[in-house]
């Protein structure tokens, strides 16, 4: 068990948001085999419930991106802590697929999505926090949200 993660983040001074609710058919997270737990596609929910709105590239600059996607990655944390009372059963990080709502002529995918990406490493560690990753663009994302992102990993 990664006992540390939850003090790493406790040590981040970061405030999870709320862990949101299916707003369709799907479950949040599935845990396979007690092995491997996926998470369904996550968007940047703030402490307050709302969601950051936007596109980067038009809405938002990168930077802004990148703070979205941080923001997925704690939403994702929140999820993780909802159903399983915390991320000590989280062992590593698998991969992560980021999508990010974006002009035609951004090109900086995976500079948005480290935002999310150095969460992980920072909770987990460089080793365990950092798994394989997809940074895509998109040109509609749901609600306007300006990074999804869904993830698998391995559980302890």
């Amino acid at each position: 068990m990664n006992t540390n993660a939850d003090e790493r983040l406790k040590s981040l001074g970061l405030i999870l948001p709320p862990a949101p609710k299916p707003l369709g058919v799907y479950k949040p997270c599935l845990i396979i085999d007690k092995k491997y737990l996926y998470l369904s596609g996550h968007g940047p929910v703030l402490p307050d419930g709302t969601l950051m709105k936007g596109r980067i590239g038009k809405d938002l600059n990168m930077d802004e991106g990148k703070a979205a996607a941080q923001q997925v990655g704690l939403t994702m944390l929140a999820t993780i802590i909802n159903h399983l009372g915390s991320l000590a059963a989280v062992e590593r990080v698998i991969k992560v697929l980021g999508m990010v709502n974006c002009t035609v002529d951004f090109e900086k995918h995976p500079y948005v999505i480290n935002g999310c990406s150095e969460l992980f490493a920072a909770v987990w560690g460089s080793d365990n926090g950092v798994g394989t990753r997809s940074a895509v663009g998109f040109g509609s994302l749901p609600d306007n949200i300006p990074v999804e992102i869904e993830a698998l990993f391995e559980l302890s």
